[in-house]
């Protein structure tokens, strides 16, 4: 079965699963297709264990599941469609408002979240005799601390949050990719290049990886404005739009700038600045077919997340990681948030739920796990290296495992029960604080 073949199956899978969620469930749509497909995974994996399926029948599948390769599936496919589809919705003067909150809890946040993690899991592993070198647990912390945009323009955003709270976790989520990408690369380079990288160099990757990517982005954004504008017909505008994410991510990739920033500048350029100089039902059209385009890709993405599990190898050293790792990502989280509200309360008032919320509701998602995936099969950490007091798990194993269980708390318990939260700050964001 070839990859398309799978992928139109799973899109089927998808929509059934949506379609009875409608019907009997209560859950946010995203949230039931995970947890069904973690659910089906469970039965298959049970079904393995007891002898229903013959062990010829889950190595068949679990090639299946491997031949997609989740990493690239998100990582170079459907993330440039995601993000800008994401971005098309922004409110641009709501963004101005918080660009100050955005900016320090996507830089300096993401910093002291991903030493903190990389700190305190290596000093918890070394007490109990988990031998992982310290800069495997920053690359770690690195890749987990930056929220994921796909998880919470999907979840949290749908609930429509007070504004400057939804205008700080969105807007968080869509920019701290740069920044996270950057620590992660910096971190690697020193982990596993022959000479550390200079101040300089560290500068230089800043600039061409994040500024370049809002800068392409803008230019971007820019020309395909014109181009829309320019046009008379409405199908056109529709198709250009869909060159964005297209063409201009991979050509964003090829000049070695921050494709998904890219697509992020310029989703907010075309839906805040573009959409004012076209008919009303140009704009309608426009905003119907990215919100299809983000249901579709959303569902099978999620559904893909639920059925990577039958891949996975367990052992009992795994279960101890996670125990540890979902927690302390948990606390980090909630440190930067708190910590960045004692100087944000000095110059404005906030709702009194706004670091509950923001701590709830930074959401890890498919990006994380497709970056650990990344890293343990192509760029950073071989199969071969394996943990020393554990000569039968692989770093690799243990780093995706405990991105994996992150991520699945974060999708089933943190987004199924922030609605409670955003509720409250309703309630009480009208009154004086």
């Amino acid at each position: 079965m070839s990859v398309y073949d799978t992928i139109c199956i799973m899109a089927a899978i998808a929509v059934f699963i949506s379609i009875f969620n409608h019907k009997f469930g209560r859950f946010q749509t995203t949230i039931a297709i995970t947890g069904w497909s973690i659910a089906i995974s469970l039965i298959l994996l049970a079904l393995t264990q007891f002898g229903f399926i013959s062990v010829e029948k889950e190595n068949a599948l679990i090639e299946l599941i491997q031949h997609i390769k989740f990493e690239d599936f998100l990582l170079k496919g459907v993330l440039g469609f995601l993000l800008f589809a994401g971005a098309l919705n922004i409110d641009l003067d709501h963004l101005k408002d918080q660009k100050f909150e955005i900016t320090f809890l996507a830089l300096v946040g993401t910093l002291f979240s991903t030493f903190f993690i990389g700190i305190t899991i290596w000093f918890i592993f070394s007490l109990i005799g988990i031998e992982l070198n310290f800069i495997y647990c920053c690359l770690f912390g690195a890749l987990i601390s930056p929220t994921d945009p796909i998880a919470v323009l999907a979840i949290v955003k749908k609930l429509k949050a007070p504004q400057r709270i939804s205008t700080q976790i969105e807007g968080e989520s869509l920019f701290n990719d740069g920044i996270g990408l950057v620590i992660f690369v910096t971190i690697f380079e020193i982990a596993f290049s022959k000479t550390a990288p200079t101040v300089s160099e560290t500068a230089m990757l800043f600039i061409r990886e994040a500024l370049g990517g809002l800068a392409f982005g803008a230019v971007l954004g820019s020309i395909f404005h014109y181009l829309i504008k320019g046009s008379n017909d409405n199908m056109l505008r529709l198709i250009l739009t869909m060159l964005i994410p297209t063409c201009g991510y991979v050509i964003g990739e090829h000049l070695e700038v921050s494709a998904p920033l890219a697509m992020v500048v310029s989703g907010i350029l075309i839906g805040n600045i573009t959409r004012k100089y076209i008919s009303e039902q140009s704009a309608d059209q426009m905003a119907h077919l990215w919100e299809l385009v983000d249901e579709i890709l959303n569902a099978v993405l999620f559904l893909l997340i639920g059925f990577v599990m039958i891949t996975f190898s367990f052992h009992s050293i795994d279960i101890i990681a996670v125990i540890i790792a979902v927690p302390l990502v948990l606390l980090s989280r909630y440190l930067s948030i708190r910590l960045s509200y004692v100087g944000f309360k000095r110059y404005r008032q906030y709702n009194p739920e706004s670091v509950k919320i923001l701590t709830w509701g930074g959401l890890r998602g498919g990006l994380a796990l497709a970056m650990a995936m990344a890293m343990a099969m192509a760029m950073a950490i071989p199969t071969h290296i394996y943990l020393p007091s554990h000569p039968d798990v692989s770093i690799k194993e243990i780093i995706v495992l405990m991105t994996y269980a992150i991520v699945i708390f974060s999708i089933l318990i943190q987004g199924s029960t922030i609605t409670s939260m955003i509720m409250k700050a309703k309630a009480v964001d009208n009154k004086p604080f």
